[in-house]
């Protein structure tokens, strides 16, 4: 799930779930690679809960923006959805 907060008139705060993360040099690597845009205000990457929360400029940045750079960095973003093979339960 991605949530978003609105904070201020053009500030959003979003958290991701991001995957594929094994130890803190790839926490620092997303991290890094989030600030490097411009209108990221913060970036905070937590590998227990494979989270980035990430406040930003949505005048400057759309959602998709960041999800690209973490999919550039090499990792992903859980999107929810059940694989092959994955059913409901009861079903």
């Amino acid at each position: 799930m991605i949530l978003v907060n609105n904070n201020m008139a053009e500030t959003k705060q979003v958290t991701l779930p991001v995957t594929g993360m094994t130890c803190a040099n790839c926490v620092a690597t997303v991290e890094r690679n989030l600030k490097k845009l411009n209108g990221v205000d913060s970036a905070n990457v937590n590998l227990s809960s494979e989270r980035a929360t990430i406040e930003f400029d949505s005048s400057l940045l759309a959602l998709s923006d960041l999800i690209a750079r973490v999919e550039r960095a090499g990792y992903g973003i859980a999107t929810g959805e059940a694989g092959p093979g994955h059913q409901a339960p009861g079903g």
